[in-house]
Order: structure tokens, then C-alpha cells, then sequence
């Protein structure tokens, strides 16, 4: 009777440590805040390395790029109709958003920052642009007048997002769209 007890007690021993062992692989182990990587500081004169982009503004305008942010940065200028001889008006805006590193899920390795920049360039359900440098996607809209477009162009490289989004008036879509491309690409030059 021992017998039979001992033996019972190493084979439930034994079916334990192999479940315990299966169950280990299966969880995994933990994930820690430091095994998560962070997003990586941008250069705080970085709307000023994207160079003169007064071409894609109305004549005679004087306005410049303003920086706002050090992890995601924003480049904005705006030049409204009411204040140009003409009827012209533009607005440009830059968001370049470095990722972090984010917890997958219990058991699962961190997602590293790449792979949270593709995911969130994947959530929008703009139309890629083919034969591009960088992966690309573009909305554009045409507006009642003629000659008033808008473009935003969303631009994945690396750990990097950067989402330009143009107004003008008065210009045609292709040449909106190829404007807001080249300050995509140049940002995220600036940016390696």
C-alpha cells in the first residue's frame, strides 16, 4: 500500500512539473518596463532643417514654420486668403511622431518601435501611393472652387510616422500632393 501511495505521489510529481514546464513556455516570461523601448527625441530645430518652404505658400508671404514638441513634433504655418492681395491662401502642417516600444500582451515580446510605427500607418484606410522611396498613402479632396485643394500624405520609415497635411488655393491636386511628398521625405531625412 506505501508502495502504490509513493508511486501515485511521483507520477502526480511528475504530471505537475511537465504542466508547469508546458504552462512556463506558454506564458512566457515577463515583460518589464525597461525591456520596452522608448520614443527617441527629435532635434529641436528640426522645423528649421526642412528648409524654405515658401514656395508652397502665397506670394509675398513671410511666414515661417513654427515648432511645437520634442518627442512628436509639429511644424505648422498658416496664411489665410483675407490677408493676401490675391485670393490665395495656404496652410501646412507637419506631424513627425517617433513610436515607443508597447507591451503585446501577456507572455509575447514587446512590440518594438517599428512595429508600432507599421501599425499605426496601417490604420488608416487612405490608398497607397505606388513607387514611392518610403511606404506612402494619400487623401486628397478638391474643393467647390477651382483650384482648391487639400492633401495629406502619411509617410512610414523606420520608427518615424509623418503625416503632412496641405491646403492651398489656388493649385491642382498632383501638384499639392507632390509638395506635401517632398516635405514628408525631407522630414524624415532629417530625422536619421
Amino acid at each position: 500500500m506505501a508502495s502504490s501511495l509513493v508511486r501515485g505521489t511521483a507520477i502526480a510529481c511528475g504530471v505537475a512539473a511537465v504542466a508547469g514546464l508546458g504552462i512556463g513556455f506558454a506564458v512566457g516570461k515577463t515583460v518589464h518596463a525597461e525591456d520596452i523601448q522608448s520614443a527617441r527625441l527629435l532635434p529641436a530645430d528640426l522645423c528649421a532643417r526642412l528648409g524654405d518652404i515658401s514656395g508652397l505658400l502665397p506670394k509675398a508671404t513671410t511666414a515661417r514654420l513654427v515648432q511645437t514638441g520634442r518627442t512628436e513634433v509639429t511644424c505648422s504655418v498658416d496664411v489665410a486668403g483675407r490677408t493676401q492681395s490675391a485670393s490665395a491662401g495656404g496652410s501646412l502642417t507637419i506631424r513627425i511622431t517617433p513610436y515607443s516600444g508597447r507591451e503585446a500582451g501577456p507572455g509575447r515580446s514587446p512590440f518594438t518601435p517599428a512595429e508600432s510605427a507599421k501599425q499605426a500607418f496601417a490604420r488608416r484606410p487612405w490608398p497607397l501611393v505606388k513607387d514611392r522611396p518610403y511606404e506612402t498613402k494619400v487623401d486628397k479632396h478638391a474643393g467647390i472652387d477651382a483650384g482648391d485643394s487639400r492633401v495629406a500624405v502619411l509617410v512610414y520609415r523606420a520608427d518615424l510616422t509623418v503625416q503632412v497635411d496641405y491646403a492651398a488655393h489656388p493649385v491642382d491636386l498632383a501638384t499639392a500632393q507632390r509638395a506635401a511628398q517632398v516635405i514628408a521625405d525631407r522630414a524624415i531625412w532629417e530625422c536619421q
